[in-house]
């Protein structure tokens, strides 16, 4: 199966050439469900970067001009087959969650956010620097090992290391 984790469970799966094709596929269906509610739509998280190992759940970043207005984008998300989870521990995101077992997260947020520009700037900082994302990788690989049925100490962990790469990665 080339997408699709149980909920709770911490599973890796080597890069995937075909991550990219499914994201292309689903970047069409959000695009022509939301059409002009939208600024934006991204690729992210780890089955964004080649040669690094994710759980093989697609992130897509949706860029969106005010927080507020965008919940009219709710309904049509939900008629492609997303579940709508609030801000979800996040403020101002509006998170979507699709597949059983799960194989699709959207995160919703304003364009002109730190969450926005601190994500694409982490996506990109890793694959122009292939020696960062081996060690996210390496590191991702031990986390995983680590916390095989727990979920959130794995969340919890891989933030600090996100957090490591970005400082010493001079992203600002």
């Amino acid at each position: 199966m080339v997408l699709g984790l149980a909920c709770g469970h911490v599973s890796l799966a080597r890069a995937h050439n075909a991550w990219a094709a499914a994201y292309k596929r689903e970047r069409a269906k959000i695009a022509a469900a939301l059409g002009e509610h939208i600024i934006g739509i991204e690729h992210v998280g780890s089955t964004s970067i080649l040669d690094v190992p994710a759980k093989p759940i697609l992130d897509i970043l949706v860029g969106i001009q005010d927080f507020d207005e965008a919940r009219v984008c709710v309904g049509p998300m939900t008629d492609i087959g997303y579940s709508f989870r609030g801000e979800n521990g996040i403020a101002r995101r509006h998170y979507f969650v699709k597949g059983d077992p799960r194989t699709h997260h959207v995160h919703m947020v304003e364009i002109q956010s730190d969450n926005w520009k601190v994500t694409l700037r982490f996506r990109d900082l890793l694959r122009m620097h292939p020696h960062l994302a081996s060690e996210y990788a390496r590191e991702k690989e031990h986390l995983a090992r680590v916390h095989a049925g727990d979920r959130e100490g794995y969340q919890r962990e891989k933030d600090k290391v996100v957090e490591s790469i970005l400082e010493r990665g001079h992203i600002g």
